[in-house]
Formats: structure tokens, sequence, C-alpha cells
């Protein structure tokens, strides 16, 4: 049967509606762009796989006004985020890595003066109760269509559209006109198959099964303590998810294995819980060589696959759709130039390359110590004794490389970007552990608190701002450079001491996304060389 021509012209097409497509769309509609979002099943899925919205995910739905309402959906705030090592959940614990809860890292972010810390703590929320709010969100945007049952199979395009067929469930093929098409639909992707973008690195390293399983009173009677992540010592791992009645154990087991029987075993608590489902799935450490061809780009999983360790999946995918929903606004709405949309890959793909690396480092934490253990692990003797505290100080130390990643959180640069100004010395890269916040061109521009208590980033629009710390900046030339290009620029002038002794600088040009375009003090460099850069042209 051939495809339909449907007739219908949108801005931009996104091809899967997880949550990097979702939010993808939602940015779009939010500025202006009509967006036509399409998933192949019929409505969000119905298991969790992420848990941990990190600080910098967090930040983003501030941005969209959701944040509250991501939160509602997982741990409340004052419930730990610990995690433990164990042989069954019935047992004493290992070892115990300590997180604060939301209300303490919040109490924290209060006090902190230095800009050391993120606006938003981390939050436990599982990805089947995130999907359908944002499904609900993006349907209440202006600008946005979103339609469920629809899956890509094939594009068409040339120096200005891209013409994308869309199957649904029944075979019928629709035919949506579009002047830019955004790949969303994950790590078997059929936008970047039809491209002929491929992956490099290691994939199908391990296979695991997911074993979802829920439990009305399980959480409530674990007697080692509450908490995020339970380690056995057979290397598997079971995850409250955010109600704390939906579980997953991720076992290398195969999926013949009774897991009604096995999770009694490991459980070792009498409870009643439901086994709902199992899924296969693997380890893969891979990323894409293009991120874009023509007018067509992808995100999140369709051009990086990590493993869990270090939560660097969702959350890197949701930092390519903030990098790209503002330069695909800017191309649309006519002022942004020839090197705006490029700049994508080249921001983007050093951010996927390091966090896969780092993914594959976290992991082999976990290595380390499951390769330590031994029968004796088991046993109430002065061998067992040994080999729980060998084992314990080797988790402690090597099993926290997978939470402690701050810097790959938010502490990337876009540095070296053609779309951010030189400057000599500006370091390009940066450390997965440790954040050390800077106002040089390139990094999101770190919180801090302003005089009357409202946070930097609270205050700060959607658009490009001028932002003068002193109040007194002549900014006339620079306004009139982006107005010449048509781009928006909003300035903001407070006289904020502490945050410019804070940041080394007293003015600073930050982008839609927040990142530093450039910095510096008064007078400002040459304003239309300026402008031009950071719009493209």
């Amino acid at each position: 049967m051939a495809a339909r021509d449907t007739g219908e012209q949108y801005d931009v097409i996104v091809a899967g509606a997880g949550p990097v497509g979702l939010t993808l769309a939602i940015d779009l509609g939010r500025r202006g762009v009509k967006t036509l979002i399409c998933e192949i099943n019929p409505t969000t899925g119905p298991w969790p796989k992420m848990d941990r919205t990190n600080a910098r995910s967090m930040e983003f739905f501030r941005r969209i006004g959701i944040a509250d309402r991501i939160r509602a959906l997982g741990y409340p705030a004052d419930n730990p985020m610990d995690v433990f090592l164990c042989t069954r959940l019935a047992d004493p614990a290992i070892a115990v890595l300590k997180f604060g809860s939301v209300a303490e890292k919040r109490k924290e972010v209060a006090e902190c003066t230095d800009g050391s810390l993120p606006l938003e703590p981390y939050q436990l929320v599982a990805q089947n109760h995130v999907e359908p709010l944002l499904k609900s969100v993006a349907e209440a945007t202006p600008n946005v269509t979103v339609r469920y049952g629809q899956g890509f199979a094939d594009l068409q395009q040339d120096a200005n559209s891209v013409d994308v067929t869309m199957r649904a469930q029944d075979g019928n093929e629709l035919v949506y006109h579009a002047k830019y098409l955004v790949g969303c639909d994950g790590g078997s992707s059929a936008v970047r198959k039809r491209l002929g973008v491929k992956l490099e690195g290691q994939g199908r390293i391990r296979e695991l099964q997911q074993v979802i399983f829920y439990s009305e009173d399980l959480y409530e009677k674990i007697p080692m303590g509450k908490g995020r992540h339970y380690n056995l010592t057979d290397g598997s791992a079971i995850v409250a998810q955010g109600d704390r009645k939906e579980f997953t154990l991720n076992t290398g087991l195969p999926k013949s294995t009774d897991f009604v029987a096995h999770l009694r075993k490991v459980i070792g608590i009498d409870c009643d819980f439901t086994l709902r489902h199992v899924n296969t799935w693997h380890h893969n450490l891979l990323l894409a060589d293009r991120y874009q061809v023509g007018r067509v780009f992808l995100a999140g999983d369709a051009i990086h696959l990590v493993i869990p360790s270090g939560g660097l999946g969702m959350n890197s995918g949701l930092g390519d759709a903030f990098d790209l929903s503002w330069k695909l606004a800017a191309t649309v709405h006519g002022w942004g130039g020839p090197g705006l949309l490029p700049s994508y890959e080249q921001e983007r793909r050093p951010v996927g390359e390091f966090n896969v690396a780092s993914s594959g480092w976290a992991t082999e934490g976990r290595d380390i110590w499951k390769d330590a253990v031994t029968p004796a692990i088991h046993e109430a003797t002065p061998e067992g004794d040994a080999q729980r505290k060998k084992v314990g100080d080797l988790y402690m130390v090597a099993h926290a490389r997978m939470h402690g990643m701050r810097g790959a959180e938010f502490g990337y640069t876009y540095a070296g970007s053609p779309i951010i100004a030189d400057e000599p010395d500006n370091p390009r890269v940066w450390d997965r552990n440790t954040y050390i916040p800077h106002a040089r061109p390139g990094p999101r521009l770190p919180h801090m608190w302003l005089k009357d208590g409202r946070a930097m980033q609270d205050v700060l629009g959607d658009d490009y701002t001028l932002l003068d710390l002193r109040g007194d900046c002549d900014t006339a030339a620079l306004e009139a450079a982006f107005r010449k290009i048509g781009a928006p620029l909003d300035v903001k002038r407070m006289d904020e001491q502490h945050v410019r002794e804070t940041y080394g600088r007293s003015v600073l040009l930050l982008r839609p996304d927040l990142h530093i375009a450039w910095s510096g003090h008064a007078p400002l460099p040459d304003a239309e060389a300026l402008a031009r850069r950071v719009t493209g042209h």
C-alpha cells in the first residue's frame, strides 16, 4: 500500500517519545517551534528503566517549570539515598555508602555560597512514571502535536526539507513534511540506521535480565536501612524504584531461571510480592560516529549507549535535547547562523565520548569488589568475617565510583566550540569526579544566590542574556549587534559583589541553555564579532 501524504507541515519532527524526545518537543514548543512527536508504541512504557535523574537534569526540568512535578512522582524528600552491599535483603549490611536525602541536599545548597553545588539536588524517580508526566506536558504545550502508535519508517531529504514516513500500527504509512527531523528513537534507532550512522565501541558486553517485581510491604520491612540500591554479593542488584513498591533485580542469571524462587531466596523476608516482567538487556559502551546528517539529527540513546552505572544514560540525552532545542529554534526563526546547528555535534559528541568512557570506568569499580567475593562471605566464621571485611572495604572505594561523578554530571564544558568565545588557556577538559566552578567561556553558569535570596538561574530568561554584575556596563553596541542579526538579547543589570567576586568576572554573555558564551569585564570586546560568533554567523 502506498504511503499517504498527510500534507501536514512542521518545523521539526521528533521520532521517539522517550524522556529525551518528549523533553526536546516540550522545549521546542516553548520556543515557538511547530513540532510533531511520534512514538511507535501505543502509549508510554510500562516498565522502569532509569531510576536517578541527576542534578543537572533537575536543573533542566526546573527551567521548563516541572521540577516539583517530577519530584512528586519519586522518593519523598526525606528518604535516604544510601547504597548497600549485602548477601540478602534480610541480612545485615556488609557496607553502606551514605548519601543525603533530597531535603539534606537542599539544605546544603541553601547554605552554599561558592557555586560548587547545583541549584537542584538529584531525584529518584522511575522512567515509567516520568514518561506519562512528560507526555501530558507535551500535549499541553503550544505548538506541539503528540501522536503515539506511529513509528519512523523512512525519510527523504533535500537542501530545504525532510519528508518523513511514519508507519502506524495497522500498517498504513503516513508522510509528514518538516524542516528538520530528530531521531530520539533509542539504542536500536531506525533513524540512525536509515542514515547509515555507525556505532563505535563495545557492544553486547554482558547479557542481563531485569526482573521487575512489586511489593506493598517489602521496603518497610528491609532491616538494614532505607536506601535506593541493594547490591548483592553475587553481583546482582535490587533497585527500589521511586514509589518504593516497584523493584527491579538486575542479574546475569539466564532468562529460564525460576525468578520467583530466586527472589524469595535473595529477599529472605516474609513479604508478599508479584513478579511482573522479565526483560533481557545488554551492557553497551557505544558512540555514534555522527550526530547529524543533513537536516536530520540524533539524540539520546540513538547516539550513545552506556552501562547504567553512574546514571549517564537518560541524563546525557537530556543534555543533548537542551543543547539542540534552542539551536533548532534559532534556525527556524531565521536568526541562527550557518554554524549554529553544526555546533550541536561539535559540543555534544565530546560529552558523549566522555560519558561512555566514564560509564565503563564506573562499571569496572563494581567488578573490583565482585571479583574478590568467595563462598566464605556467607559463613558465620572468622574466615567469613574476614571476607566480608575485605569485600566491604573494596566496595566502599570501588563501587563509590558510580555515585560520585559530579564533574561528569554538571562540570562539562563547551570550550573550544566555534560558537563559544576563545580565551587563552581556557580548559577544554573536565574531571569526572570533581567539580570546580568557574565562569570562563564554556561551562554551565555556576549556581549562585543573589542578595535578595533568589537563585541566579531563576532570574534568567530563555534567550541570550548579557549579565552585568556591576550594573554600569555600556551594552549599547552589543544590543545593536544582536538587533542587526535579529537574535533576542536580554540585559540583566544588578550590583552583586559576592557573585562577581566568586565568578571572577563582572560581565557574562549567556546562551539560551545558560552555558557561558563569553565572560570578562567592561568594556566589552568587538560587539559585532562576538554577536556573530555566538549566533553561528
